[in-house]
């Protein structure tokens, strides 16, 4: 039996946890972006997503050990608060009240939620930078025998 080693090891968990943080990256963009839109698609104000990660152990081939977790992302959900009413009499989206409804997205919240994904982003970038140098002087270490 030949054992191969994996030269990069945690690499791919690494690159599944980039791939999650990119596309909750994009789904704050997203809320940053319609924190205005009181009408979408579907003639309601636009709601909050957010995004569920789940981990998954795999078992290791041949049984030998356990692969480290990898994280992905499982769903991108709406969130079910209601929407804030704004009193607006001139909007076109206005009720007869002159109350329109707007999204309740709180800038503060959706920044920290940008902050936190981006430094998680760097974080696995530089566990990505760091296996790569390992793996260069792993190699020369080799020519040098």
């Amino acid at each position: 039996m030949i054992l191969m080693l994996d030269i990069l090891p945690g690499i791919n968990s690494t690159t599944a946890a980039l791939n999650a943080e990119r596309i909750r990256m994009d789904v704050v963009g997203q809320n940053i972006a319609n924190l205005n839109t009181t009408h979408g698609s579907d003639g309601r104000p636009y709601q909050r997503q957010q995004v569920v990660f789940e981990t998954l152990l795999r078992a290791a081939r041949d049984g030998i050990g356990t692969e480290p977790q990898g994280i992905t992302v499982a769903r991108i959900e709406k969130d079910h608060r209601a929407p804030r009413l704004i009193y607006e009499p001139g909007h076109p989206d206005a009720d007869a009240s002159g109350m329109v409804a707007v999204p309740d997205i709180n800038m503060a919240e959706e920044m920290v939620d940008l902050i936190a994904a981006s430094r998680a982003f760097e974080a696995n970038l530089a566990v990505v930078k760091n296996a790569r140098s390992m793996a260069i002087q792993t190699l020369a270490i080799g020519k040098r025998s």
